[in-house]
């Protein structure tokens, strides 16, 4: 998981800069947990807002991937997979573990006062990494730091002081399921000290020393996975560029431990794009210097419509912006375009105006862009001519530009003329796809590679037939375990769906969306919907253009198809549905709630939190807890996950809306799961909305 995570990230180190607020002399490094740290113990320090690491490491027989995040400049968190090599009992031979951590920075460093932090590790897991500790870490001078902390749980088991909140703290069992908030045992139970130094004697080089309160009781003491002969570990550390260092270690007195750490921060990684420069904003000559030039009579004209829509749709296809309707009159233009290449709306904005200010008469003074998302139009972007001319060549004109660009709401009914030959529209593409499997107990990391066939044909505005075809080239995702369920399995006989060779139909779909206006939108869907279901959805939403706040429904009725994903159906079915909230916070944190009936008839509810850059980077966790006991549930007692969103552009320097991602779930189980339905409503409409617009207002210029 990590490893494919550290690839992504190494991926784009070309095509990223680190800011040089930012260097990487600057940034705490990280334990062999993965998270600002010592060796094996945790420091105070705090990574820079929005950092992403990857660290994988190793000692004795003991291994570690994880991905941590610093989500706000004081909270970070971290999902982890461990293995544990030579268990040798509990029924394995190999013990892998997933956990969770959590820290909370209580005080950051000032002239004379510690950065002070407190953290939660595998606080939700089956507690064989389980503890928690208040740490301190002070600069004593420039490149030379001095960490003292106080643990508890496995981080409290050597040399303990005693217990200071109470002793009630159980042991770990390996045969629990994991998944569970343990909130009686935090900080409960025996506390012992630990501490050490870190020493950078330059930008790339760096030494640590600890000392360890973990007695590695189960691994050590229990069992041979690892010999501790002490509590003292050593280290040297090397900072091989800005996003990888790289570490050796002489660990517990009886081990060598090795660690290589992958960082990159979204919220300062710069886009490489390779943009040819716009084209200066033609001026039109005043009315007193061509006052010919002013008249309205070319608006009579029986051809207007179908000789601009000539003009326009070379030069819009040439900046990746399909001209799909268009109305010129004497005084405005209003035309619908679906933008298939910058990420950012203002971007495409500011070239679609330059276009149209070269082409549109000069009577031409207000310029009405809609865009349309698949077929759906979600804003009408109103622009003035003269503001535009006025402001051009002003080093402040985004700024002042900002406040007198209208965005209003769009609507399906009173559209303009469709371009002649835009419908019906053919559109396919083939392209290879990589898929995954993690955390399968057996074979923890299963993946497959094939090329996948897309296509759609709209008949109308709107109105589409797609799908899409898939054929493995190589695939381990048939070795997965088929996992026993209390429930209807509808998730966990995923592996029975990648049996054979043959090409399979993921999906197949005819759906209808429409704007309603009054900020309402609509959907249908009916067909294939994903792999394991097919079957009819309806979705309403309520989106106003300049709101936060976003309000769904969703009601669909599925069928399970059949293990060969082509054309048959099994017996079971299911009526599901959600009722959803959606709120943007603004500096790029989202919350979607989603309270409703899942695939296998449980109810309950999901919460999802996300942070997205003005890069197109998106990171988030989502949680569904639902009215199936964790007895039922299984394995991992509930719902829970990493999603991971990359904008293509980032790595490879050339501008697309396409990108890759994936979602890191501990386990999949059949408690919370949702039908999959291709195009839902809230993320394809609020691309053209005035938040998304105004977080990339900059690029109106460029």
């Amino acid at each position: 998981m990590v490893l494919s995570v550290a690839c992504a990230l190494g991926a784009g180190t070309a095509a990223a800069q680190q800011s040089p607020n930012a260097p990487a002399e600057l940034r705490p490094t990280v334990n062999l947990y993965g998270l600002p740290g010592l060796i094996d113990m945790p420091t105070a320090e705090a990574q820079p807002d929005g950092e992403l690491n990857a660290t994988v490491s190793t000692f004795g027989g003991i291994f570690r991937n994880t991905l941590a995040f610093q989500l706000t400049p004081r909270i970070s968190g971290a999902f982890r997979y461990s293995a544990f090599r030579d268990w040798n009992s509990d029924g394995f031979e190999t013990y892998y573990d997933r956990s969770f951590d959590l820290r909370y920075q209580l005080f950051f460093e000032g002239r004379y006062r510690p950065a002070v932090a407190i953290g939660l590790q595998d606080f939700a897991g089956t507690g064989i990494l389980a503890g928690e500790y208040i740490v301190a870490t002070k600069t004593v001078r420039p490149g030379l730091t001095v960490t003292g902390g106080l643990g508890w749980g496995r981080l409290g088991s050597y040399n303990s002081i005693g217990s200071l909140f109470g002793s009630n703290r159980p042991t770990f069992d390996a045969s629990s399921t994991g998944g569970q908030f343990s909130f009686d045992q935090w900080f409960r139970g025996p506390a012992a000290p630990f501490g050490g130094i870190e020493w950078r004697p330059s930008n790339r080089l760096g030494f640590k020393i600890e000392y360890s309160s973990d007695a590695y009781t189960q691994e050590a003491v229990n069992r041979s996975v690892i010999d501790r002969a002490s509590p003292w570990s050593f280290g040297v550390e090397y900072q091989w560029n800005d996003t990888t260092r790289l570490g050796a270690y002489s660990v517990y007195g009886d081990s060598i431990g090795f660690l290589a750490s992958f960082a990159l921060n979204p919220a300062r990684a710069q886009n490489a794009l390779r943009l040819p420069a716009p084209g200066p904003l033609s001026i039109r000559p005043s009315r007193e210097t061509s006052p010919e030039l002013w008249t309205t009579a070319w608006a009579d004209s029986e051809t207007l419509q179908e000789d601009y829509a000539q003009r326009l749709t070379g030069l819009l296809n040439a900046e990746g912006q399909t001209l799909l309707a268009l109305r010129v009159t004497a005084f405005d233009v209003e035309l619908r375009v679906e933008n298939t290449r910058y990420g950012s709306a203002a971007a495409a904005i500011g070239r679609i105006s330059r276009i149209l200010a070269a082409v549109m008469p000069q009577t031409v003074e207000t310029f009405r862009i809609v865009f349309v998302e698949q077929g759906l139009p979600v804003s009408t972007v109103v622009l003035r001519r003269s503001d535009l001319e006025a402001l051009e060549v002003r080093p402040d004109a985004a700024e002042v530009l900002q406040p007198l660009v209208g965005v209003t709401a769009a609507s399906s009914a009173d559209a303009p003329p469709a371009v002649r030959g835009v419908y019906p529209r053919f559109q396919w593409g083939l392209s290879p796809y990589f898929r995954q499997s993690f955390f399968d107990p057996a074979n923890p990391f299963l993946f497959e590679v094939g090329v996948r066939a897309r296509a759609s044909y709209e008949f109308s505005p709107g109105f589409s037939l797609s799908g899409s075809v898939a054929q493995e080239i190589y695939s381990q995702l048939d070795d997965a375990r088929v996992s026993g369920s209390n429930l209807p399995p509808v998730r966990t006989q995923g592996p029975l769906f990648e049996q054979g060779s043959d090409p399979v139909l993921e999906n197949l779909t005819l759906s209808y969306v429409r704007s309603f206006g009054n900020d309402f939108y609509g959907r249908a869907t009916a067909g294939y919907l994903e792999r394991m279901f097919g079957g009819v959805s309806a979705e309403v939403l309520w989106k106003p253009v300049s709101s936060s706040l976003g309000l769904g429904v969703e009601v669909n009725y599925a069928r399970q198809r059949d293990f060969d994903s082509v054309f048959g159906f099994q017996s079971y079915d299911v009526i599901t549905g959600h009722a959803s909230a959606y709120y943007d916070w603004g500096n790029g944190f989202h919350t979607q709630l989603d309270v409703g009936r899942y695939l296998a008839g449980d109810i309950g509810a999901t919460l999802t939190v996300d942070r997205e850059f003005a890069n197109g980077w998106r990171i988030g966790a989502f949680a569904t807890v639902t009215d199936v006991s964790s007895a039922d549930f299984g394995e991992g007692s509930f719902d829970k996950g990493i999603r991971l969103t990359i904008p293509l552009n980032w790595a490879g320097g050339q501008p697309t809306r396409s990108t890759a991602g994936t979602v890191i779930r501990p386990v999949q189980r059949d408690g919370g799961a949702r039908l999959d339905v291709p195009g839902r409503l809230y993320d394809r409409v609020r691309s053209g909305h005035s938040k998304r617009i105004n977080d990339g207002w900059a690029r109106i210029w460029r």
